[in-house]
């Protein structure tokens, strides 16, 4: 890794929604199809299902900005179209620069195993 990787930072993806009672499984299913269609710059994805509830938070991070509006291709849109009537309200997307990453350290133990 050079110095101008070291500059380069990640953005992510976060969306905020709420689905119908009892529709976050269907929603589950059409968004592990939906990410399964990024590929350039794609660096991975979260989501979150608070406990007990249809709430959740998607989390998807992309390497630029470029390649998260490359990917929302029509087999994505086809798969969001889907989604939409699931959410008891439309989402609330925002986009984030990931300016601080922190790893956790490897101890001796985990280094031996």
């Amino acid at each position: 890794m050079d110095f101008q990787d070291f500059l380069r930072h990640k953005f992510a993806q976060v969306a905020i929604g709420e689905f119908k009672p009892g529709k976050f499984e269907a929603a589950k299913k059409l968004y592990e199809e939906a990410v399964l269609t990024y590929n350039n710059g794609f660096k991975g994805a979260y989501l979150l299902q608070e406990p007990g509830t249809d709430k959740g938070i998607s989390i998807i991070f992309w390497e630029s900005v470029e390649d998260m509006t490359s990917n929302h291709n029509e087999a994505y849109q086809h798969i969001l179209k889907q989604m939409m009537p699931l959410f008891a309200h439309p989402p609330q997307t925002t986009v984030y620069e990931l300016v601080c990453e922190i790893n956790p350290v490897e101890t001796e133990n985990e280094v031996d195993s």
